[in-house]
């Protein structure tokens, strides 16, 4: 098995996926041992058939749905049986300083996937935040006892950096593990990302990543 491969969220969530493409990630999951598939909602009872452990995502890709609403898809993906759930924070109220929204949302949506002993990642986007925002995210999130910090959708113009991963790694406790996304389509990145503290990789190019490792020196 590659050693990056448990690092692994292989990952379709494209607007147009099918039950077909569903199949084969899941299947690709099974051959090579990634972490977890991460699949668009409504696919994820479909995932769960297959017996591989699956992610999905809440208030994807922008964040800005309401807290009722970002509710009712928790709700609908436990149901599912997913395992882990991947939560857009609410941007907007970022940018106008709204902090303790931010802190009331995540609870409220924290205890309904703890309560079901499943998985949050909470996506702060940090391709769009200063570093100073990034480091309040770690402090904020951390305190309510979120699983994971994820760095990105893969739909803004920035994804994952070394940098934005190392900084959240200095600025959380050591159990709140980090999910670096977006842009990962390389082994020899996806290693960089590892060594700055990341726990766990999003990647589309899951195959690629995995075959390229085969070719590059190093590994884990």
């Amino acid at each position: 098995m590659s050693s990056l491969a448990g690092y692994i969220d292989h990952t379709l969530l494209k607007p147009t996926t099918t039950h077909i493409e569903i199949n084969r990630i899941c299947e690709e999951a099974l051959e090579y041992g990634f972490a977890a598939v991460c699949v668009p909602p409504p696919h994820v009872a479909l995932a769960h058939d297959f017996g591989v452990r699956v992610a999905t995502v809440i208030g994807f890709p922008f964040g800005y749905s309401t807290l009722k609403a970002k509710l009712a898809e928790v709700e609908q993906a436990l149901e599912d049986e997913a395992d882990e759930l991947d939560v857009v924070i609410k941007l907007h109220s970022l940018k106008a300083g709204g902090w303790y929204m931010l802190e009331k949302e995540m609870q409220a949506l924290i205890e309904p996937i703890h309560k079901a002993g499943r998985l949050i990642k909470v996506i702060i986007e940090t391709g769009v935040l200063t570093d100073a925002e990034i480091i309040q995210c770690c402090k904020v999130y951390s305190s309510i006892g979120v699983d994971f910090l994820k760095t990105s959708t893969g739909y803004a113009e920035k994804g994952a950096t070394v940098e934005a991963v190392r900084l959240m790694r200095q600025h959380l406790p050591a159990g709140v593990k980090i999910k670096a996304s977006g842009g990962i389509r390389t082994a020899a990145f996806a290693r960089q990302l590892i060594e700055a503290g990341a726990d766990r990789l999003g990647c589309s190019a899951s195959v690629e990543i995995v075959k390229g490792e085969e070719l590059s020196p190093g590994g884990y």
